[in-house]
């Protein structure tokens, strides 16, 4: 038995040593050298200052700016992102053929490089857009969405137009996971649709939805390629998020704040997945 677990631990290692390899040679090895470069005053023969970086951003206007933006977004977007992906997973859940054309729409987005996407919505909202173009033959002056207080509202838009299906595809398979028989053994209990929902889909979906809640967290991130090619390196105030600040702090070569805002970004989004792994591991076993 010793032998076949020896046997069985050697050949994991074999099969996981390539990958661990490359993450640590791309992922973990430059992290760990950010945070090094975080507590140095230069990244050439700097000398060790402590936290002195993180007090300097803290204090920088712009970060807090991007900082503020960014909490804002994902507070919007991910019980949109979540809700919706849902409600279009129920309203498809179906076979039939106007279901599964449904279904192409919402994935294709999925599929569709984000430059390509940002470029369709440039032709919409951009200052000679699809849109102004119709605001200019109904008499009225063109407007610039990308600066103005509809710039949110634009990116928001972008980011569950592009994330949506991968939710409702997760919710599908979640859906079709839940024995049909407990649904019909509460409907013989004389239990109405909504409390057969409440009680038996959205119980047996709680691990789905958290899975759907961790990947909108990570993609919602990300949003900065959108906003980048939308609207550019400095975009309007309302968008301009943390990704803006580090991609404008490397241009400028100021790695100290450009570290420090990347350890931050990190840890903030491992301690949200921490603790909602925490709240799912407590849900899962009330459930069992």
């Amino acid at each position: 038995m010793t032998k076949w677990r020896r046997q069985e631990t050697v050949a994991a290692i074999l099969f996981l040593g390539p990958s661990l390899v490359g993450f640590s040679v791309f992922y973990l090895v430059p992290f760990a050298g950010g945070v090094v470069y975080s507590l140095l005053d230069s990244p050439v023969r700097g000398r060790f200052v402590g936290l002195a970086n993180y007090a300097a951003l803290l204090a920088s206007r712009a970060f807090l700016t991007a900082l503020r933006n960014t909490a804002l977004f994902s507070a919007l977007c991910l019980p949109l992102a979540v809700a919706l992906s849902l409600v279009l997973a129920l309203l498809l859940v179906g076979r039939s053929r106007h279901v599964r054309t449904f279904r192409l729409v919402f994935i294709t987005p999925l599929v569709v490089p984000i430059a390509s996407v940002a470029l369709v919505w440039q032709l919409g909202l951009g200052r000679w857009g699809a849109l102004n173009g119709m605001l200019v033959r109904l008499g009225m002056s063109p407007v610039d969405w990308m600066n103005t207080p509809w710039s949110r509202v634009a990116l928001l838009a972008l980011y569950l137009w592009k994330n949506l299906g991968y939710g409702m595809v997760l919710f599908l398979v979640g859906l079709q996971a839940i024995p049909g028989e407990y649904y019909e053994a509460a409907a013989m209990d004389g239990a109405g649709r909504w409390r057969r929902f409440r009680s038996i889909t959205c119980v047996y979906l709680t691990p789905t939805a958290f899975f759907v809640l961790i990947i909108s967290i990570v993609n919602s991130f990300k949003v900065f390629r959108e906003a980048y090619l939308m609207a550019g390196a400095y975009p309007d105030e309302r968008i301009y998020m943390l990704q803006h600040y580090m991609n404008n702090t490397f241009r400028s070569l100021d790695y100290q704040r450009l570290t420090s805002a990347a350890v931050l970004m990190a840890a903030a989004v491992y301690l949200i997945v921490l603790c909602l792994f925490g709240v799912e591991r407590r849900i899962g076993q009330n459930i069992g």
